[in-house]
């Protein structure tokens, strides 16, 4: 096996990990809030306060990645994380668990924009888009481990003793990752003269620019703001799939622990599914000379068709079509992620940890908003006279699904305007 494709296994296992680590509160919902007589609204401020902490180290974490390597960054970042998922186990109120869950996400920052660092200068840049595919994707399976195995774990030794052992995955994979990774393949002993080669003379070049990447060049760009709102757009989707999806289901459904956790896993699994195939579709797009059109069409198909799976959802009357389109809402809303992440990598250069993560953080804002705006909504249509049999919305649940599906087809016009040949920093 090529050097660069174990950097890819290792990326691929660390994705996982960090979606395990983040799906198991969800699934450990009910055991939570039994605990500790939390409602859904509190409970939601548990899931929202991981994506504040999230969003708030998102470009700072990015920073460290450009300057200090993704080696040192990502070791510290999964050691930090995987500390508080262990002590989320020893939580003894609202409390604590906010303070907890917080630090949590801020850890968690800096996982995709490492990666994202390593990406520029390990992997070719006709390979970039299913490399990104393959490491999101892994995140999806991660997600979809946490819904299946947490009901079984809770059951067989408490939800406190599964996240300590789930933290405990990740001191394994930084322990690992610092011992064999390098921040450049010439400096790696077990790679061949032939691949370091092929990776120096094929990956994105770095700026000649002496230009520094200001807050100014950042901000004052009009591609940034495109790529941050759409990301906003997709995670408003996929979060609600991560966290209240699980609930959702149990409770609508009337299911089982276990069906639900099977119910919610699927659409995960869609995602999965997703990830890969837009980032075989980028590669394949890039190859034929549009660099534009393999960023653009990926995502727009994506987008359209998280909306129409979110609204094609409502009107199953039973959990097998709900799912079903369910998952074609994630499917679709994690075809966007390759040309995201490959689109800030081309305008971002050397300085792709810093793009992404602000990117990154303006697609947790929308994990926010998604976290607090499923259970507020539905409290205030159930208590509202828009719900009933002759009223605008039949379920109060409707209205989160239609606000998810408009932000989607907003994100569709935003892609019409993104242009991935026009790089923060030009050259000198």
């Amino acid at each position: 096996m090529k050097t660069r494709h174990k950097f890819v296994v290792a990326t691929f296992i660390l994705s996982l990990i960090l979606y395990i680590d983040r799906a198991c509160i969800s699934a450990a919902k009910g055991d939570i809030t039994g605990e500790f007589n939390l409602d859904d609204k509190q409970f939601g401020w548990v899931l929202s306060i991981f994506a504040i902490g999230y969003a708030i180290a998102q470009t700072p974490a990015g920073a460290l990645s450009d300057r200090m390597g993704p080696r040192k960054i990502l070791t510290a970042v999964v050691s930090f994380w995987s500390l508080f998922t262990a002590l989320t186990g020893a939580t003894f109120n609202l409390i604590s668990l906010l303070i907890c869950r917080f630090l949590f996400g801020i850890g968690e920052a800096g996982a995709f924009p490492g990666m994202a660092r390593a990406t520029f200068s390990w992997i070719p840049i006709k390979e970039r888009g299913l490399v990104t595919g393959i490491n999101f994707s892994a995140s999806r399976l991660g997600g979809a481990a946490a819904m299946f195995a947490m009901p079984a774990l809770i059951a067989w030794m408490g939800w406190r003793m599964t996240f300590v052992v789930f933290g405990l995955l990740g001191f394994v994979w930084a322990f690992v990752w610092f011992a064999w990774f390098r921040d450049e393949p010439s400096d790696h002993k077990s790679i061949s003269p032939e691949e370091k080669d092929h990776i120096l003379a094929n990956r994105q070049q770095p700026s000649t620019s002496t230009t520094p990447l200001s807050a100014n060049l950042v901000l004052g760009s009009k591609n940034m703001w495109l790529t941050m709102a759409q990301y906003f757009c997709s995670n408003f989707t996929f979060f609600f799939a991560l966290t209240w999806l699980y609930p959702y289901v149990k409770e609508t459904y009337g299911l089982t622990p276990e069906k639900a956790g099977f119910a919610a896993a699927i659409p995960l699994l869609g995602g999965f599914l997703g990830n890969l195939v837009s980032g075989s579709l980028v590669d394949r797009l890039f190859r034929n000379g549009n660099i534009q059109l393999s960023r653009r069409i990926p995502a727009m198909i994506g987008f359209s068709l998280a909306a129409i799976g979110l609204l094609a959802s409502l009107h199953m009357d039973n959990v097998v079509g709900a799912v079903a389109f369910l998952t074609l809402a994630v499917f679709g809303a994690d075809m966007t992620l390759s040309p995201s992440w490959s689109f800030c990598v081309d305008i971002g250069g050397k300085h792709a940890g810093t793009v992404s993560g602000t990117m990154n953080m303006a697609g947790n804002v929308g994990s926010v908003i998604t976290s607090l705006a499923f259970p507020y909504l539905t409290a205030w249509f159930a208590a509202s006279a828009l719900v009933g049999e002759n009223a605008l919305f039949a379920r109060e649940t409707e209205p989160f699904f239609y606000l998810a599906a408009l932000l989607n087809l907003v994100a569709i016009v935003l892609w019409m305007l993104m242009d991935p040949r026009k790089p923060l920093i030009e050259e000198s």
